[in-house]
């Protein structure tokens, strides 16, 4: 008897999810409660457990999205191989070895459909046969280092050896061509559960709010020599490094209570006022930019938030936030100056009001009591929706961000 395994409910607003990648192979015996497979949904990606012990039988594809309820597998009964429990699998006698060498490796040269066995999986061992990569030359990121379908997607063809003679120098390389002669090829990729969502959700955003960014600058050297003078005593006791990422987290929370428009979202013609806030922090993530939530954080301390983001970026890289984890947030802050930016309008993160943009930290001249003096500058950028935030009120909000930043003694004593 067979047990059909089906796409879990995973959230209310989810409807379909992409199976990822299978963590095990058809026909293999799985046990009760075992992780099988990856799904990803829009917003995170999450395992599918075996719900009874059998041999597997895969139904759909990698890359398939799959709604749910959507069958995904099958569990036949079955027992578990021979060798794989306490009692020792008799072993082959030498000649049966020797004679089943040469034919293994000939059926897995002439078998495409063989290429990859047992080391990647069949999504990705189609990308490395079309890419012509031998797939023992790829380190894997899965289970057991088995190569997954993104392992293979980034994955770059070795350039070929040439027996011919040392080419010319570089000298005689025409400057003008940007690309060696002949080097014109593309390649696609389905988009992604996630990917597809983000570009959704962006478009909309443009088209559905009344977005308008205000900028300010903020002189991080107060932060900065606080954070000299403190972040060795802070790391010992907290277990934890001081960023900068607290300092804005608590510098917003505090404003957020002087200007709630700004914390605030519309729903259909009703304005909803929170009283508390969750801020969502943007995080680069191996499958596109999530964005956890920090329950509470106005009520958060310097280390408690530090912490929170240390655990959250930490889930977001290994694929493992939830999806309670990323959604209900009030407010977001994105730094873009971990890249380089100096300079953006973040896009709001809907169905939020507003986004605070960080950016790179710049020693720039700047004017103080009458003289030249060399600062380390941030600008800030504040992206809001003006349907709801007037610019009194966001151009009021980011003043009071950079005033608490450049004297951050304020966000302790809450002055």
């Amino acid at each position: 008897m067979s047990l059909e395994i089906k796409v879990p409910s995973v959230g209310e607003s989810i409807t379909e999810v992409t199976l990822a990648q299978w963590l095990k192979q058809d026909g293999d015996y799985v046990e009760m409660d075992e992780n099988i497979a990856e799904l990803e949904s829009d917003k995170a990606t999450f395992e599918l457990p075996a719900e009874k012990a059998g041999i597997l039988r895969i139904i759909a594809q990698e890359g398939d999205t799959l709604e749910i309820g959507a069958v995904v597998c099958t569990i036949e009964d079955g027992d578990a191989p021979a060798g794989s429990g306490d009692a020792p699998a008799k072993e082959e006698a030498p000649a049966a070895k020797e004679e089943a060498k040469p034919a293994a490796k000939e059926e897995a040269d002439e078998s495409p459909e063989t290429y990859a066995a047992g080391t990647a999986s069949p999504a990705a061992a189609k990308i490395l046969r079309e890419k012509g990569i031998d797939p023992s030359t790829i380190k894997g990121t899965g289970k057991d280092g088995r190569i997954t379908k993104e392992d293979a997607e980034k994955a770059q063809t070795a350039p070929a050896k040439s027996e011919a003679k040392p080419a010319a120098p570089a000298a005689a390389v025409t400057p003008t061509a940007p690309f060696s002669k002949g080097e014109r090829a593309e390649r696609r990729e389905k988009m992604s559960s996630l990917r597809k969502t983000i570009a959704k959700r962006l478009v909309a955003v443009k088209n559905e709010t009344a977005m308008l960014t205000t900028f300010n600058e903020v002189n991080m050297q107060p932060i900065m020599d606080l954070r000299a003078k403190y972040k060795d005593i802070f790391k010992e006791k907290h277990g934890i490094g001081l960023g900068f990422m607290s300092f804005f987290t608590k510098a917003v929370t505090t404003a957020l209570k002087e200007w709630p428009a700004v914390n605030a979202r519309i729903d259909e013609n009703e304005i909803v006022y929170s009283d508390f806030a969750d801020v969502s922090i943007a995080v680069s993530a191996p499958k596109g930019l999530v964005v956890p939530v920090i329950r509470n954080a106005d009520s958060m301390s310097l280390y408690e938030i530090e912490k929170a983001i240390a655990e959250l970026a930490g889930k977001a890289r290994d694929n493992k936030l939830t999806i309670e984890e990323m959604t209900g947030g009030t407010f977001t802050i994105t730094n873009g100056g971990v890249f380089g930016s100096m300079m953006s309008t973040p896009i709001i993160n809907a169905p939020q009001s507003a986004i605070l943009g960080m950016h790179n930290i710049i020693q720039r001249p700047v004017a103080e009591n009458g003289q030249v003096v060399i600062r380390p500058m941030m600008y800030i950028a504040l992206s809001y929706d003006h349907r709801i935030i007037d610019g009194r009120e966001s151009v009021s909000f980011l003043v009071r961000v950079k005033q608490l930043l450049e004297d951050p003694a304020r966000l302790l004593l809450e002055v």
